[in-house]
């Protein structure tokens, strides 16, 4: 959903399509000052959210840092659909005190004391300590910003009556089938030309139920994108692209994505608070094999830590993760009290349903798990809803999930095991640390490199982090994912990042005749035969 919002709503700053790096979006420019302990933002002037019925004849209104006030301060509001409060908790000043108000049922009427309005156009946000990773996070989709016009008319509904700032704007929204977007015509972008953005006047997102369909439809050309494949045909797709050459009628898009898929263990539990049986359980996976055979290829094993290694300055092979040890893993077992799985129940997985390869992993870990520890699972496969409530409330002991990164940081997935996330009660939802795992040394340097500023250090706190959670067998990481995209040929300026995170606003189609240009002179550089 993101991916398509991402066209309607921006934010202080965004990332680039190309290679993720920080980019201005509705603030020109901000300071920060030296210790990274407050951030002062200069928005636009003249940028207007979508024209929309919300408004006085329909009529979009400008934008001002009170908009924003306004975003941030219900990002710190209690609300069962509010899942990105955690993204200022902590760390903005007020955010924690004033949240706390709202549960009371008595928000503070100053509000977040560290967002502060200086005049339309300047925003300050003041933080509790050094955290120069803010500005990644005030990129992510928390913060974008809507008008108060729209929460005030169309309230839970918005998500289909969406009312933003960005090159397009939602013309039509049928659920479950079509999504189209309209140009924006009052955009304040251009292109480094001066050229008004973005250049095509509609886009379509259709949501085909199956797989298959999405790529016969491709084939046909009424699809110009396709993201990922189906795993039963991803050795047909590239077999058919190795025999066209240079004279395919479409292009493969690959990366290594900022996505892991891994198992959890609740730590609360009487079983999995047993560290040896988590390690147990971690060396009877192979997961080259499940790599290999179960998923085609496409992914890489998870044999390092629970960061993934599209980081480009993160050393995530200085994380010694599980290599498959079946040996080891029944020693562990035993050591745990369960000498070739004597005594230990049977044990439910659970996983959420829409996805054929969730269920193709589980059960060859099923198959493994008995295979090394003599343990039998039962797999209780159910809606992403009733999964998410379970694993959130601590209902689920093991179960299958996953991490996309929010903004490309590797404390956004070294976050997921930060105990401070973890709620009073075990009924509690406990969204971002839903293991419920609590290490004091993991905390002490995951804290210490949420203060640090030099890069190179801070990156190095990670890694130390990452091998504490590691060693603990926090979490079971099955496999680090890729993205795989079709493209047609024609498509220009859409190019696949980490976070698959997609900029449509400078995006056109390359007239025919040039295509077949640019095809005649690739076969002309390809050598001859000697």
């Amino acid at each position: 959903g993101h991916r398509i919002t991402n066209q309607i709503y921006e934010g202080l700053v965004k990332h680039s399509q190309k290679d993720l790096s920080l980019l201005p979006s509705l603030a020109e420019s901000w300071d920060v000052n030296e210790d990274a302990t407050s951030f002062t933002f200069h928005l636009r002037n003249g940028v207007k959210f979508h024209d929309n019925k919300c408004f006085p004849r329909g009529k979009g209104r400008e934008v001002t840092a009170e908009d924003f006030k306004y975003c941030f301060t219900k990002l710190c509001t209690v609300d069962p659909d509010n899942q990105g409060f955690w993204v200022f908790k902590g760390r903005v000043k007020g955010a924690d005190e004033y949240f706390q108000s709202t549960v009371e049922g008595n928000p503070l009427p100053e509000g977040v004391s560290g967002i502060k309005v200086i005049d339309d156009y300047t925003l300050q946000i003041d933080l509790n300590y050094s955290f120069s990773g803010m500005l990644q996070i005030l990129g992510t989709p928390f913060c974008w910003v809507f008008p108060k016009e729209a929460v005030d008319t169309y309230g839970v509904d918005m998500r289909v009556n969406c009312v933003g700032t960005g090159p397009f704007y939602a013309k039509t929204v049928k659920l479950g089938e079509a999504v189209i977007l309209g140009k924006n015509q009052d955009y304040w972008d251009t292109d480094e030309y001066g050229n008004e953005v973005p250049y095509v006047d509609a886009i379509k997102f259709s949501f085909l139920k199956e797989k298959k369909s999405e790529l016969l439809e491709f084939k046909k050309g009424n699809l110009d994108m396709v993201f990922e494949l189906p795993i039963e045909m991803i050795d047909e797709i590239m077999g058919e692209l190795a025999d066209a050459g240079s004279g395919a009628s479409f292009d493969v898009q690959v990366t290594p994505a900022l996505a892991l898929h891994y198992y959890g263990f609740q730590h609360q539990s009487e079983l999995f608070s047993n560290k040896l049986v988590r390690q147990a359980f971690n060396y009877a996976i192979d997961r080259e094999s499940i790599v290999t055979y179960t998923l085609q290829g496409e992914g890489r094993p998870s044999i390092y830590g629970i960061v993934p290694p599209a980081f480009k300055d993160y050393d995530f092979e200085g994380v010694e993760g599980y290599n498959f040890d079946p040996t080891k893993a029944m020693l562990k077992f035993a050591e745990a009290g369960y000498p070739n799985g004597e005594g230990f129940p049977t044990l439910t997985l659970q996983l959420n349903s829409g996805g054929s390869r969730n269920v193709q992993i589980a059960e060859v870990i099923q198959k493994q798990l008995k295979e090394h520890l003599n343990i039998d699972i039962e797999l209780n496969v159910m809606p992403w809803g009733q999964h998410l409530e379970n694993l959130e409330t601590g209902k689920a002991l093991f179960w299958r999930t996953g991490w996309i990164a929010d903004y490309p940081d590797p404390e956004n997935f070294l976050n997921l095991l930060y105990s401070p996330h973890i709620p009073p009660n075990l009924g509690d939802k406990s969204y971002i640390n839903s293991v419920r795992y609590k290490n004091e040394e993991f905390d002490s340097l995951f804290a210490a490199s949420l203060r640090e500023v030099d890069v190179v250090k801070r990156n190095e706190l990670y890694r130390q982090a990452d091998q504490v959670a590691m060693d603990d067998a926090a979490i079971m990481p099955i496999y680090y994912y890729e993205h795989y995209r079709l493209l047609q040929k024609n498509v220009v300026n859409f190019d696949i990042n980490p976070m698959e995170y997609r900029d449509l606003s400078r995006v056109y189609f390359a007239r025919k005749d040039l295509v077949d240009q640019k095809e005649e002179k690739q076969k002309k550089k390809r050598p001859g035969k000697r």
